[in-house]
């Protein structure tokens, strides 16, 4: 017994005031319907119609079963109807996880965009390098750098390339000088990410090869943002990801060192979970971010990239 149907059924029958025209309004046969109405009655092990050859009525039980019946009816049409219209227009809230410095230099831009197109879309942002099962912790949409691990079922795709790049201050240069080889950057002062691969040595590709060039740290923190204003007071050279560098090269706060060589290129991904119909506020915004991102394989940050 499909118990729904025969609720259903029960409330029709009572509606119209016969199997018969219940039957009609239904699209069933007669047989169906008192077939379905019996069920429920022995499911329920309580009588809720007593029937006549002229007329049917609600049993004492019948009449408090049929109130809850219309209020569960109701309120399941009523959940269909905000499902097909969320599926239909984004709206509600979109949970989004993404990595510190992709979301705080790039996301943070994008998503003052997205949210005047989708005005009923509630945007709910975390930003974490740290691993986190998105599913599970129920992210609808996650935007990953580099190696940062995902579920094998969730759809990825990459969105972009970034390239790990050493800058300096004007200053810096002017004080010091400019590093004309990978090797001269270990008489350098360097500000360094708090990562035990990058404590001593720096891998800097050259000619299809990596050179691990030892570093001299000047500072080491795990805040980008605090290296970035380390490097723009002159401390000393930096690493960055090309999609932190905002507007640094181009206002020549920053310049480039060592062009033509750089220190490993990082993919930046997004992922959602695997679902063969993706609710609207996620096909909204995967779609928004995908025609951001048309190139892949290549770096938008680096000029001539």
């Amino acid at each position: 017994m499909d118990r729904l149907v025969s609720m259903r059924v029960f409330a029709k029958v009572v509606e119209q005031g016969s199997f018969a025209r219940a039957a009609l309004a239904m699209d069933m046969s007669a047989t169906v319907v008192t077939r379905n109405v019996a069920d429920l009655e022995t499911h329920l092990g309580t009588r809720l119609l007593n029937r006549t050859t002229r007329r049917l009525s609600l049993t004492e039980t019948g009449q408090q079963y049929l109130e809850r019946v219309r209020q569960i009816l109701a309120d399941i049409d009523d959940a269909d109807a905000t499902a097909s219209s969320n599926a239909r227009k984004p709206g509600g809230t979109l949970r989004i996880y993404c990595h510190p410095g992709f979301g705080q230099s790039q996301l943070a831009m994008l998503l003052p965009l997205y949210a005047q197109a989708m005005p009923d879309v509630v945007i709910d942002v975390t930003l974490a390098d740290h691993a986190v099962d998105l599913v599970e912790q129920g992210f609808d949409v996650g935007i990953l750098i580099g190696l940062q691990k995902f579920d094998a079922s969730m759809i990825a795709r990459r969105l972009a390339t970034s390239t790990v790049v050493l800058v300096a201050a004007p200053d810096y240069i002017a004080r010091r000088g400019a590093p004309s080889t990978p090797a001269d950057v270990a008489h350098h002062d360097c500000l360094n990410f708090a990562f035990e691969q990058l404590r001593h040595h720096w891998p800097v590709h050259w000619d299809d090869k990596v050179l691990n060039v030892p570093i001299r740290s000047r500072m080491v923190s795990n805040s980008g943002a605090v290296l970035r204003q380390a490097a723009l007071a002159g401390m000393g050279i930096m690493l960055r990801s090309s999609f932190t560098l905002e507007d640094d090269l181009e206002s020549g706060r920053l310049v480039q060192l060592l062009q033509g060589h750089h220190l490993g290129q990082l993919s930046v991904t997004m992922v959602y979970p695997s679902r063969r119909l993706l609710s609207a506020k996620v096909r909204s915004f995967v779609d928004f971010i995908n025609e951001r991102f048309p190139h892949p394989e290549s770096d938008p940050w680096l000029a001539g990239d």
